[in-house]
This record gives structure tokens, sequence and C-alpha cells, in this order.
């Protein structure tokens, strides 16, 4: 998962000088799938329940899965998420983050910088004997008092051998609640936050889930292991 974690955080560095106005979705993915198979690993999302691209790629009032398109170009003050997992001797590392394509509004810088913010505070929990809901908490305190709004229909999640497995870890909640961390854990803690109302559509594809109101969404995430002090960032 360490060796997973490299590539990602490597390719989701770069993404940062390969975004910009005029490249289209599939530009990105089709970088990903380069850079993935030049360390031999594996783009996993390409086909898990049916998804077919390299990496989710989702454009200002996408929230989470977009799936990218020659056709879909970047524009000058556009908001992009980008989501990847990316699996090594089957073992998986997954992490996103929302990307500014020029120049944007001040509103939207402050949401992408407020989705960081909040899985940062929220992982001032990732410790031993915490209970998950502590994470959840932050995160939600966090993004609310930011004056932005908390995704409901998508959580964090354990991760290892599996792109998604228990438990489920929801960005908002009351602190206490749900098991307690344990050295050795592996989590995927992903604030996904809008800029108005957290309900969501998902789109005729089946897969691109939008914001009800047209507003701005961020989405920041890193694999997390708990260890017996700091937590360890695998994606970072």
């Amino acid at each position: 998962m360490r060796e997973a974690g490299k590539v990602t955080a490597l390719i989701l560095a770069e993404l940062g000088n390969v975004i910009k106005p005029g490249i289209s979705t599939l530009d990105i993915d089709r970088f990903v799938e380069k850079v993935v198979k030049e360390h031999h690993m594996t783009a996993a999302e390409k086909g898990y329940c049916g998804y077919p691209a390299n990496v989710c790629v989702s454009v200002n009032e996408e929230v989470v899965h977009g799936i990218p398109s020659r056709k879909r170009l970047l524009r000058e003050g556009d908001i992009v998420s980008v989501d990847l997992v990316v699996e090594h001797k089957g073992y998986m590392a997954d992490a996103a983050r929302t990307y500014a394509v020029g120049r944007v509004s001040e509103e939207a810088s402050r949401l992408i910088e407020t989705a960081e913010k909040a899985f940062f505070n929220g992982i001032g929990f990732a410790r031993e004997g915490c209970r998950l809901s502590d994470i959840s908490h932050a995160i939600q305190t966090t993004v609310e008092s930011a004056g932005f709004g908390v995704i409901r229909d998508f959580v964090g999640h354990g991760i290892g051998s599996e792109m998604h497995e228990d438990p489920q870890i929801p960005n908002y909640g009351r602190p206490g609640r749900g098991p307690r961390l344990q050295r050795g854990m592996t989590l995927a803690i992903e604030p996904m936050i809008t800029q108005g109302s957290y309900e969501i559509d998902v789109l005729a594809d089946d897969w691109t889930a939008v914001t009800v109101d047209g507003g701005l969404a961020a989405h920041y995430e890193n694999t997390v292991v708990i260890t017996d002090g700091e937590p360890e960032l695998l994606t970072l």
C-alpha cells in the first residue's frame, strides 16, 4: 500500500502542472494511465462495477465519479476534482484532489482550501483509541463553520486488498460513536463538500453525481494508516 500510495501521490502532484485551460478530461485520464503503467501498477477504478475510465474526473458542480471525455474541455475558472485508486500487488491506495483551472473565483478557491483543511482537522482524531465519528464530526464542523455543505450520500471507507472495505466513514455526525480506531487500520478519509446544498442527483450515465442546486463541489482524500502515534499518510 505504501508503494501504491507513492505513485498515487506522484500523479496527483504532477497533475497540478498538467491541468490547465483547453485540455480535455480525457487528457487527464490518459496521463494517469501512462504514469500508472510506467510504474507497473494498475488503475483500479477501471472496470470497477463497470466504470469505464482509469480515473474519476469531476468538473464544477460534479461531486464525484465524473467520466472523462474528449468532448469536455476545461475552461479558465473551472475547478476539477480527480479521484484515483492505484493497485499494486493486490493492495490499494486511494486519494483525491481538487484543482483550480487557471484563475478561479475567491469562493471557489476558498471551497478547495476548506476541503483540504477539513481533512487535516479530521485526521487530528485519526489516532488509536479515538472513535471513528470523532473524525466525521471534526470534518463537518470545519466545513459548516466556513459556510459550506457536507455531502451525505457518499462517505469515506476502509481500504486494503479491496477498494471499499469496512468501516464506512461519513463526513458528518456526532462525536464519540462508532468503532474505536486501532493500530494498523487503513482508511480512505475524504471530505466531499459543496458551495450550497449537499443534495445530489446522479446523471443518466449512472455515475456522475452533481449538486442539485448547481453549486460547486470540492473533494480532498488521502489513504491513512492508524499508528501508535501520528497517523501515516500514504498518498501525500
